[in-house]
């Protein structure tokens, strides 16, 4: 790598405006040989909440119709976006699934969910009715929605009467009762609904969060949905798959849990990160840009992928759920284009380390959602997902520049297309990056001057503020159309012998679909 100063004023043209910039020269290795992990296909996925309106942190409640009992399913700018990551992967749970019960089977009253100071998160139980099941299932058939359904895992389960309990959220015990569950799913069958997967409970494992459940009590329940699924669904080229355990990672909790989970039994290993903390830490935007920080994680996706290997290699890990910051997320920075770096990052590296899919919090709803939570406008990092998905096909590669930390970089074979897609994340507000490809089978490189053209997306905020919720791409706004679709995402083409220039808070997107890529074949 040869680093460069300049003192002169360079024109951006990608931000439009002139600004004096410190840059970087940087040489980046990509193997092409051999891939490193495995992605689904379907990688980017979503999830939904039940949180009432009356959800609130820190004095906000940013909530208000999203949750899945009041969501306007027929938005028009919600069916758009949807449809645009035709297939997305949506997750339908959350902290309160494990106090909603569903009307279906011999149940003839079906309470609300409402505020109840002696209850779970503070709610009471809900239900989901028939006349809501049927709106939700319309809207994922319109969409192609593949769905993940949260199923209660504390149905049969009793609170324990010592409120003094230490160590932890309190225990509850005895066996999972299915029947709910069966009655739930008989019903889906009988009217034709696809669910892609059942995973049940939600953050009951290791210290659990206001509730918990035994690592082989948990693994006995996940043997009995098997089991269920499994009866209900005999075509297994129909049937759903099994997730679980659906909380954060500990590792004693987790090895205990996979031992005792019975080949087969598992198809994803759920896990949850909300790395940033709380929401309303008012550093939360400095962790965000800074790499140190961000690399500490790393370590967890390791260990999970390390010990689903180990013990039921049979499965994949997935992140099932992550906000970035907790309790809803964080109000001025969540939604803004500054969560990018986090969630770009995010999404590269647990590609790295096997992960099949991962789990936005949330489509809609809270302050970290990927959508507007009133408007349904798309928030940046939607269209950060959506690149995503439309480039970055399910092999990874290995790729490193051995520079600055600030240019996290990450390389895919292309989706559905030739070459490899590179994803550049700038987290430097002073430095630019001139990133020159050393593919490490380049076999005739004096012809990549007369190939195709590289496709380059840049990213940026608008007027170079990052906690801006309108993000620029090559330079102009992205905003819905007047019919309220999702705008084109074109790239420019760049002549390939030029090197990358990555701006200063910025991230690229880049397909090189002239490299020769055998791991990809």
């Amino acid at each position: 790598m040869e680093a460069k100063f300049s003192f002169v004023c360079v024109l951006v043209s990608l931000l439009s405006l002139f600004s004096l910039c410190y840059s970087e020269d940087s040489d980046l290795n990509v193997k092409l040989v051999t891939s490193i992990a495995n992605t689904d296909d379907n990688f980017i996925c979503a999830t939904l909440d039940w949180w009432p309106s009356d959800k609130c942190d820190y004095g906000q409640c940013p909530w208000a119709r999203a949750g899945m009992f009041n969501l306007d399913l027929n938005n028009k700018i919600l069916l758009n976006a949807v449809k645009e990551l035709n297939p997305l992967r949506i997750r339908l749970g959350g902290s309160v699934q494990d106090q909603i019960v569903y009307q279906f089977g011999d149940m003839k009253t079906c309470p609300q969910m409402k505020k109840d100071d002696d209850g779970m998160f503070g709610f009471s139980h809900g239900c989901l009715n028939r006349t809501r099941w049927d709106q939700i299932n319309h809207f994922l058939n319109t969409t192609g929605v593949k769905l993940t359904f949260g199923l209660n895992e504390l149905i049969g389960k009793k609170k324990p009467l010592n409120e003094s309990q230490e160590g932890g959220a309190l225990v509850w015990e005895g066996d999972w009762d299915s029947s709910n569950a069966a009655s739930l799913m008989a019903y889906s069958l009988s009217k034709g609904y696809k669910i892609d997967s059942y995973e049940l409970g939600n953050e009951l494992c290791g210290a659990g969060v206001s509730a918990r459940v035994k690592s082989v009590q948990y693994a006995k329940d996940m043997t009995k949905l098997r089991e269920l699924v499994d009866a209900l669904y005999p075509d297994p080229t129909t049937r759903p798959q099994v997730l679980g355990p659906a909380g954060f990672y500990d590792k004693e909790w987790f090895n205990t849990f996979l031992q005792h989970t019975k080949p087969g039994v598992l198809d994803g290993v759920t896990h949850h990160i909300y790395n940033l903390g709380a929401g309303v830490d008012k550093t939360l935007i400095n962790k965000i840009q800074d790499p140190y920080f961000l690399s500490q994680t790393a370590q967890t996706f390791k260990d999970i992928s390390t010990a689903v290997n180990e013990y039921t290699p049979w499965a994949q890990p997935w992140v099932g759920e992550s906000g970035g910051a907790y309790n809803s997320g964080g109000k001025d920075v969540s939604h803004t284009f500054v969560n990018g770096f986090w969630y770009l990052d995010q999404l590269g590296m647990t590609s790295t380390f096997n992960h099949a899919v991962y789990c936005r919090q949330t489509l809609i709803g809270g302050n970290y959602a990927l959508l507007n939570t009133t408007s349904f406008i798309p928030n940046p990092d939607y269209y950060g997902a959506l690149l995503w998905h439309r480039l970055m096909g399910s092999k990874v590669l290995s790729v490193n520049h051995g520079g600055s930390p600030y240019l996290r970089t990450y390389a895919h074979c292309s989706k559905n297309n030739t070459g490899v897609t590179l994803l550049l994340i700038n987290m430097s507000n002073s430095t630019s990056f001139n990133v020159t490809v050393k593919p490490d089978m380049n076999l005739y490189p004096d012809k990549i001057v007369n190939s195709e053209k590289r496709e380059e997306y840049h990213l940026t905020p608008k007027v170079g503020n990052i906690q801006s919720d309108v993000v620029l791409l090559n330079g102009k706004a992205l905003r819905l159309t007047e019919s309220q679709e999702i705008p084109s995402l074109k790239p420019i083409l760049v002549n390939p012998s030029s090197p990358i220039t990555v701006a200063a808070d910025s991230f690229v997107f880049a397909r090189l679909g002239y490299l020769n890529t055998p791991a990809c074949d």
